[in-house]
Parts: structure tokens; sequence; C-alpha cells
């Protein structure tokens, strides 16, 4: 049987429409025989295993339309997947649109990249950093930069602190000046990321990395080290630094911000993330803070201060964190201006 007769037309019941990805695995699981089924739960994780299982148990009076649908459509996107790795996401959308239509084919696709897509840094996001660095650090600092440029911010942060010094300033500047990387460059990474979690991502061209997202990562180290790293990038390279240091916001900097701007910040976050972050301010920038809200609610502020025990210093610098972003979103809005430059274009008047 080739391609054209397998695939032409995907067998679709009302019974196949309804079926979950899980319960469509389960069939699967049914139609393959019994040492196919085995290798593939030799590749699944634990939960993903239960989950299947516990379907197939429940599974009863299928009708085989329902599981040819299920066999087809899996075949469909082993083929999709194939086309995608030999030579990418627009050279397999064209040969899927000769089999099926440019619907279809569409279709297919969009599966394909949900269930591939970056889904080897799925179990990468679930290690913690010193298993992360310990397993990185033998690669190719470029290596290191793309594949932090994919996981959280404090993710990445967390592992850059990690590095070895020689390590570190290398891999900020690569990750702030990554762009467009090509197939063959993912394909290394894609064998990188196997090695670890026996899992594949796309070989779609993306943009990634970049100052901004280096600046958002240092914004979640601690102070002394972004400085560290900040102070060794402006030798490597001061014109990157420079636009990462005007990219950079850190909570003490609302210091330098209007009342009226304060006051929309304060609007839009959360009062216990804002007693935590005041936590560890100087008291220039608490009664700043103090001054742009109403009376009542200031010396409620300021009580709670008085009263609130010991918290871990991490606590603080996650709060402070979740107001940086909301500070950023309202800037990214325009609802607010930074003028992290200075200039006079940004100034009040």
């Amino acid at each position: 049987m080739n391609h054209k007769e397998a695939t032409e037309n995907l067998p679709v019941n009302n019974e196949f429409a309804k079926l979950s990805g899980i319960q469509k695995s389960a069939l699967l699981m049914i139609a393959l025989d019994v040492d196919s089924s085995a290798e593939v739960f030799k590749n699944l994780d634990p939960d993903d295993i239960e989950a299947i299982s516990a379907e197939i148990s429940q599974v009863k009076n299928t009708s085989s339309g329902t599981f040819d649908g299920v066999m087809h459509e899996f075949y469909n996107m082993v083929k999709a997947r194939e086309y995608v790795l030999e030579g990418g996401i627009d050279y397999a959308k064209a040969i899927l649109e000769k089999s099926f239509g440019m619907n279809k084919a569409s279709e297919i696709i969009e599966k394909v990249k949900s269930i591939t897509t970056l889904k080897g840094f799925d179990i990468l996001k679930k290690a913690d950093s010193t298993q992360l660095v310990n397993f990185l650090v033998k690669e190719h600092p470029q290596t290191i930069a793309l594949i932090l440029t994919h996981l959280s911010p404090d993710q990445t942060a967390n592992a850059i602190q990690e590095l070895p010094l020689d390590l570190r300033a290398d891999v900020a500047l690569r990750i702030a000046t990554l762009g467009k990387v090509s197939p063959l460059t993912l394909r290394r990474i894609e064998k990188v990321v196997d090695d670890m979690a026996g899992l594949t991502m796309s070989q779609s061209i993306g943009k990634i990395g970049g100052t901004k997202s280096l600046a958002t990562i240092l914004n979640r180290t601690k102070v002394s080290l972004s400085k560290e790293i900040m102070d060794e990038l402006m030798d490597k390279d001061p014109e990157v630094a420079a636009e990462i240091k005007r990219l950079m916001f850190l909570f003490e900097d609302l210091i330098n911000l209007q009342d009226k701007d304060i006051q929309k910040i304060l609007r839009e976050i959360d009062r216990k993330d804002l007693t935590l972050a005041l936590k560890t301010s100087d008291e220039e920038l608490s009664n700043k803070i103090f001054a742009n809200m109403s009376e009542r609610a200031s010396e409620l502020l300021k009580e709670e201060l008085q009263y609130m025990g010991m918290v871990k210093l991490k606590e603080v610098e996650v709060a402070q964190a979740r107001i940086i972003d909301v500070v950023k979103q309202l800037e990214e809005a325009g609802d607010i201006s930074l003028n992290i430059q200075g200039g006079s274009e940004e100034v009040y008047v």
C-alpha cells in the first residue's frame, strides 16, 4: 500500500470525532500487537502510561471504523513528522497538500507542531538548575544559549548562576545576540535534548533569544551576579551591554518613576506582593510608595510591614519579580513610561 492509498480518505464518524488524545492513544495501543505496544510504553512518562491504561480498561464496543480512523491519523502524523525532519514545515505542508488538500494538510501540520515543537524541553523544564548545568556544561556556549532561551527566565537565571565563571558572560552574550536559527543548528540542539529527554523538537526556523530575553533573565538573578555579568558583557561588547542595561528594570528603579505611573502600577499589583517586595526596600522607595496611596491604605501597609515576621529572601525576590512583570506589561501597553534611558523625549513636563 502506498502513501496515497493509505491516507487518501480518513474515515471519520461521530464516535471518532469525539475521541480525546488519550482515548486515541488507548485505541492505538489496542490496535497494535502486544510487543509493539510494550515498546511504546517504555518511552512514555509514568503519568501517561497510567492515563492510557485507564482508558484501555474502559474501551468497549468500539467500531472498526473508529479503529481505522485512529490508525490512519497516527500514520499521517508519523509521515508528516518525517517530512518535517527531512525538509522543514513548509516542505511537509507542500507534500501533504498534494494528498489531502490545503485545509487537511494544515490540520495535520498543526497537530504535529503541537506535539513536537520544543517537546523535549518539557523534561528540561522539570530539571533543577544543578541537573541542567551538569548536563549542559559540556556543550558549546552557543548550544547552551539556544537551550536556555527555551526555558523560563527564572530557570535560566538559576542555571546561569551555576555556570562556570568562564562560561557565564559568553553564554549571556550569545543569548543577547541570537537571531534566526537554521534547521541545521536546531538539529544539533535536538540531538542534545534527545540525549537528556528522549524527545524531539520542531525544525522550523524561529526568532529566539535577543537582548530583551537576556534582560528578562538577568532581572531574575541576584543583583550582585547580574552586575558581574553586565560588567563582563561591557568588556566583551559595550553596545550590546548598553542595550541590555536599557531594557533591564529593577524593583529599586521604581523610585525614578513619575507619581502618576506609580499609582497605575499600584492599581494592578497584588497587595501581598507589594508587602513582601517592600520588606527589603530602602526608606526612600517605601516613602514614595506610601505617598502614592490613600492615607488609610498606606497606614495599613505600614502596619503589615511592621508586624511581618521573618520571610525568605527568595519570597521577596519573587514578589519583586512579579511586580516588575506588571510594570513591563504596562510599559509595553503604553500606559506608563519607565524613562530607562532618561532621554528628554521621555521626560514629563
